[in-house]
């Protein structure tokens, strides 16, 4: 009975569409006064559809507290105005009110900015365009700035970024960095020789973004600066007299080191290598099917270079210093994109086999007896102890302390031989007890400079009759200088803001 009346029911509230009001007139005409129980279904039907179509107050939602703040946290007690009649006051001392690129050190100190902002603070203000800024229109675009943006990270950006962005891109760090250069006491060398300029401005850029770009976008974020320690050494600039304790970023040693690294590798000199110019890295180390994969477009951005088959300069900025320093986050991305044949976000065993076969092969033209893969397997995964049976995750591997004997394992011979004569357990109580003052790169761009030194000292002692002093501290600034400058010409010369060519990237998204 109770079947037949709920078919009645929705018959008429489809046939004929009535309204909540006649439809319940109807059905309770309908519905026999034994049915009491379906009265009151319909009732509170009818109830819960009132409730549904009521509005929540207004000052529920009010009482929520803001907690996203893109552009950093509003701070209660800056007083603007104060901050505005300081910098008028610093403009007063400059004739006509107008600073130039020079005055702007102590314009950057009264908005109480790192001295180093002063470039980025005079051309925000559009000083380019006219060679000085005036009061009246840096006030009016530091008021701006004070008054949306809260944080140091958040300035910064708005500083470099171009117009309708929120973000910075490798092209907006040149006028910033040619001033470092122009400017800074460290690299007072380098003046008369600005064709030095634009080849160590592209390096500190790609160092930049292989620290700061977690992404991976090309594209760096107020929350990926505020996550780094980039503005930090923005700050040490003033303070650092020797630009080369500035190791992170900014040092000219390990300008100098990549740089000549890269110079012997490409031998037309056209700023560009195949695979055949960084095959021959470190004595053909790598193995020919790690260097298909870095050309295959996993790792490098340029479409006209992977269009060539070529790689740039700031590639081979990427390249080595992961393949140097196999420990960071940025070079364990790296070079698992590169293992990560079918880019499904895991190595399998397949993808491992395959690049264990070509050293296999060298150790074997070595009359050397490689390890057979089951075994090599074996030890990997009790190295990694990866989380779920049968592939090993980008997660897994960053939970490694020893990523640089698994990779050296699949594609670099002559490292995994040295870890091969080294005692496993020493390694591995090093890497579980490690906090690194000094990283593998740092170490072996040290080197690699000592090294080059060592040979320039011993070239100038052949050409000019006379044993010469093997100090890099105290040569740096003229031998090391001499000997690029005879030894390895650059070609343009870069403009005033260094117009650097960087290559057009396409960045794809971290599949992390």
């Amino acid at each position: 009975m109770l079947m037949n009346f709920s078919n009645v029911l929705s018959f008429l509230n489809s046939l004929f569409n009535l309204s909540s009001e006649i439809f319940l007139k109807v059905c309770c005409n309908i519905i026999p006064r034994d049915s009491s129980h379906l009265r009151m279904t319909i009732r509170r039907d009818r109830i819960v559809q009132t409730k549904k179509e009521e509005t929540l107050p207004p000052s529920l939602s009010q009482n929520i507290p803001t907690f996203y703040f893109p552009r950093g946290c509003p701070k209660e007690k800056v007083n603007i105005d104060a901050v505005i009649a300081k910098i008028e006051r610093t403009f007063s001392e400059f004739p006509n009110e107008r600073a130039t690129l020079e005055d702007m050190g102590k314009v950057a100190k009264a908005c109480e900015c790192p001295l180093y902002w002063k470039g980025p603070l005079f051309y925000c203000a559009g000083g380019e365009r006219t060679g000085y800024v005036s009061v009246h229109k840096f006030v009016a675009m530091w008021r701006k700035i004070l008054q949306t943006c809260y944080d140091d990270a958040a300035k910064f950006v708005h500083l470099l970024m171009n117009p309708g962005c929120n973000y910075l891109v490798q092209e907006d760090f040149i006028p910033f960095l040619q001033d470092v250069v122009n400017s800074h006491p460290g690299l007072s060398f380098l003046k008369e020789a600005s064709e030095f300029h634009s080849r160590y401005i592209t390096t500190v850029i790609q160092r930049i973004f292989y620290t700061v770009n977690r992404s991976w976008s090309g594209k760096i974020t107020c929350n990926e600066l505020r996550k780094s320690n980039f503005l930090q050494n923005v700050a040490l600039l003033e303070e650092e007299a020797d630009i080369n304790q500035l190791t992170e970023y900014f040092s000219y040693e390990h300008f100098y080191v990549i740089y000549c690294k890269f110079w012997e590798l490409d031998t037309d000199h056209d700023l560009y290598i195949d695979r055949k110019d960084l095959a021959r890295h470190n004595d053909h180390a790598i193995s020919n099917r790690m260097i298909e994969r870095i050309f295959s477009g996993a790792v490098t951005r340029g479409r006209k270079a992977q269009k060539d088959g070529k790689i740039s300069y700031a590639d081979f900025v990427w390249f080595l210093i992961s393949e140097e320093d196999k420990k960071t986050p940025t070079s364990i991305e790296y070079w698992f994109r590169c293992m990560d044949l079918d880019g499904d976000g895991a190595l399998s065993m397949y993808e491992l086999e395959y690049f264990y076969e070509e050293q296999c092969q060298k150790l074997d033209n070595m009359a050397i007896e490689p390890l057979p893969f089951e075994d090599c397997l074996c030890q990997m995964l009790d190295l990694v102890k990866p989380q779920y049976e049968g592939k090993i995750t980008l997660h897994d591997l960053k939970r490694c302390k020893l990523t640089d004997v698994f990779f050296d394992t699949f594609f670099n011979i002559e490292k995994y031989l040295d870890h091969e004569q080294k005692d496993q357990f020493s390694m591995l109580r090093d890497g579980e007890g490690e906090s690194q003052e000094v990283s593998d790169w740092e170490k072996y761009a040290a080197e690699e400079y000592d090294i080059l030194v060592a040979e320039e000292a011993a070239s100038d002692q052949w050409n000019d009759g006379y044993e010469a002093e093997l100090n890099p501290v105290d040569h740096q600034k003229s031998n090391v200088l001499k000997y690029q400058m005879e030894k390895r010409p650059f070609f343009e010369m870069p403009s005033h803001l260094a117009d650097v060519d960087l290559d057009e990237y396409d960045y794809e998204e971290d599949f992390e």
